[in-house]
């Protein structure tokens, strides 16, 4: 198997125990392993096997992963994220693939996480290093059906995926631009220093 082709982990196996301890350790761990990996990120598991009716796991990720956009509708998934820490952008898209809408998810903030209906088409973007996620969404899960991917989104580890990240990001970065510029242009005019003199 050449070097391209060979398959790399992508998830940590859920402990044996019917209790599982959520520590640093375990999460330090986990962070290092996404820092290794040619992906960028790394799951750990929490649920015991791939067909629980649940699917609990923690997802740790590094600046400059590339999660296809997807959405869970066939079958029909609902998925929650929380950030445990670091910064992320949560992108909305319609059903052509344009953007629709961003959201910044960080601890300590209104906005740290979201719950998303399985019609949604949407991705994550990491915006700081060592982002970890708690992630919740409907099982069983199946690598087959578990994400609906629309032709418009290239499919991970694809010539065209990192490509498309930076057009991605350029669209962002616009998007962010637009919208600053609208806020300061609605804002009332204050007066300078020089002014009140």
């Amino acid at each position: 198997m050449s070097e391209d082709k060979k398959e790399h982990l992508t998830a940590v196996a859920a402990p044996d125990t019917d209790v599982i301890p959520l520590t640093l350790t375990m999460v330090g761990q986990l962070l290092a392993l996404s820092r290794e990996s040619p992906r960028k990120r790394m799951l750990q598991r929490l649920h015991k096997s791939l067909d629980d009716g649940t699917q609990r796991m923690f997802n740790a990720l590094q600046p400059g992963t590339y999660i296809t956009p997807h959405r869970h509708l066939h079958p029909a998934k609902s998925e929650t994220i929380l950030v445990i820490s670091g910064s992320m952008l949560f992108v909305r898209f319609t059903e052509d693939g344009e953007i629709e809408s961003h959201t910044l998810l960080q601890p300590g903030t209104e906005t740290f996480g979201v719950d998303v209906a399985p019609s949604v088409y949407h991705t994550f973007i990491a915006l700081k290093p060592d982002t970890l996620v708690f992630e919740v969404k409907d099982g069983p899960y199946a690598q087959s059906s578990d994400k609906d991917i629309p032709s418009w989104a290239p499919a991970e580890g694809s010539d065209q995926a990192e490509a498309y990240m930076l057009t991605l990001l350029k669209g962002l970065a616009e998007m962010a631009t637009a919208q600053a510029e609208a806020a300061k242009a609605a804002a009332p005019d204050e007066p300078t220093p020089d002014a009140e003199q």
